[in-house]
């Protein structure tokens, strides 16, 4: 059965007596291969799959990155919806919206699919070469599968996955640090300010750092240098972490956002829902046998920040990628003891072969994904055909959308009643908004005549659309399988 270790990881790992025979040393050519493999695995499968585009966001991000192009500058005003327009928002993931709206402005979405599969494979390669630094080649993988798989969920187009790489590297950055009792490297401090720049999971870069940091002052013996060392690189995270153009407002964004009462509407906001077999169970589950069967020796601050990263997985869905991210990385030391593997040999050869033959055959996939255009048609989150249908006339006036429409609309330039921006609308907006489509006939009235919609355009099992049918003065202009529009009836 696991016991989980009290004593400080460095004198866990002196007293050799308590584990299998210290680890062999793995040539660096099959942990570059490993790496190799992983990247280019991660790249091929993202690079064709579709389902990537399956989030309305991925619209949005392309729209706000395309108006900040055109008006080479950063927004900080809302120019897309008709509710809050011209009210404060900022695009605090303006680096990724505008590297998005390049990619799409370069070759279309097949060249967004493979700037999302190159993060990816990016992602996947550092995370198997570091790992393989305790595992062997053949275990690196298929733990390096194991998270993959969790990830499924959140392989969207979406600034996250551009700043899963960055992710990656803080985290392995401070576990090394930790590993080899040293203090973390000043060269980590550009990850954070570019991590800063392009998504709000910044934020758990300073989680992660508060571990490490009181962990080192836990075991180091050297007190006052460690406090030293750790707190000035502490003060260097934040000093990097302000480095955007909204300064300390893109600080405190994401602790304000997190701060929301209603986000626990927002699908990704929810909690994990295990009524089908989903590969996090799977991994779990793995895990637990693992960690059950080897009897893995924890230090007690790495299993507290890993049973919180699960809590967090498990309360909100999205965070279900930085628990498969991190939490391999924390444990792989421990998890390696006990299972004797292997380490990389001191051998700092390179290998520039493989590499070149990597390469060669990412640029034969590029090749194939740009010779074969991706046609989006009809999707969950882009009601295509049923804006087509809406008269231009009608187009003009107020719209109630459907908050998953809501990126799509930007994306083709109409004024929308909401979106996924929640940190613009509120908590009071997105309450009122949760009513009017549960629905509330009064509040749904209500808000019809207070801005004057003039359409409405909503998913098919919206209880709000059979409201819609039998209210007075509206009547259904259109409908498929992925939404239904509603006009005002101007007859009556």
């Amino acid at each position: 059965m696991a016991s989980v270790q009290t004593k400080s990881s460095w004198l866990c790992f002196r007293e050799q007596g308590k584990f299998r025979a210290k680890p062999r040393k793995v040539p660096e050519r099959e942990r570059l291969l490993a790496s190799l493999f992983a990247a280019l695995a991660a790249y091929a499968v993202l690079a064709f799959t579709p389902q990537i585009f399956n989030d309305g966001d991925t619209y949005s991000h392309i729209a706000a990155g395309t108006r900040m192009l055109s008006e080479h500058a950063v927004l900080f005003r809302d120019p897309f919806s008709y509710t809050f327009a011209g009210q404060p928002w900022s695009a605090h993931e303006w680096l990724s919206e505008i590297v998005m709206a390049l990619a799409y402005l370069a070759g279309g979405w097949s060249s967004v699919a493979l700037l999302f599969a190159g993060a990816f494979a990016l992602a996947a390669g550092l995370l198997a070469w570091h790992l393989a630094r305790w595992f062997a080649p053949s275990t690196t993988l298929i733990v390096v599968a194991l998270a993959l798989s969790c990830m499924a969920g959140s392989l969207l187009a979406r600034p996250h996955l551009l700043a899963l790489p960055l992710l990656e590297l803080w985290v392995a950055g401070l576990v090394i640090a930790r590993s080899e009792h040293r203090k973390p490297s000043w060269k980590l401090l550009p990850v954070m300010t570019l991590w800063a720049n392009l998504h709000g999971g910044f934020a758990f870069g300073f989680l992660l750092l508060a571990y490490a940091a009181l962990e080192a002052l836990i075991e180091e013996d050297d007190k006052l240098e460690t406090l030293k060392s750790w707190g000035f690189f502490s003060v260097g995270a934040v000093v990097a972490a302000l480095l955007t153009p909204h300064f300390i407002d893109g600080l405190i964004f994401p602790f304000r956002l997190v701060a929301m009462s209603q986000l626990a509407n927002i699908g990704e906001w929810g909690p994990a829902n295990f009524a089908t077999l989903q590969p996090f169970e799977i991994v779990i589950a793995a895990a637990l046998y693992i960690f059950l069967s080897r009897g893995v020796k924890l230090p007690m601050g790495r299993l507290l920040i890993s049973l919180l990263l699960l809590h967090l997985a498990l309360q909100h869905v999205r965070h279900q990628l930085v628990f498969a991210a991190v939490v391999p990385l924390l444990l792989a030391e421990p998890l390696a003891h006990a299972l004797n593997a292997r380490s990389p040999s001191s051998s700092r050869t390179a290998y520039p072969g493989w590499i070149l033959a990597a390469l060669m055959l990412a640029a034969c996939v590029s090749v194939a994904r740009l010779s074969w255009p991706i046609s989006l048609g009809e999707r969950g989150a882009a009601p295509i055909y049923a804006l087509a249908h809406v008269p231009k006339n009608v187009i003009s006036t107020p719209v109630l959308n459907d908050y998953s429409f809501g990126g799509y609309l930007m994306f083709k330039g109409v004024p929308v009643f909401i979106d996924s921006r929640a940190e613009l609308y509120g908590d009071d907006f997105l309450r009122n908004y949760s009513k009017l489509i549960r629905p509330d006939a009064a509040v749904l009235r209500a808000t019809l005549e207070k801005y004057k919609i003039g359409w409405t355009i909503l998913t098919p099992n919206s209880p709000t659309v059979a409201v819609l049918d039998l209210l007075p003065g509206w009547r259904r202009l259109y409908a498929d399988q992925i939404a239904v529009v509603h006009v005002r009836d101007l007859k009556r």
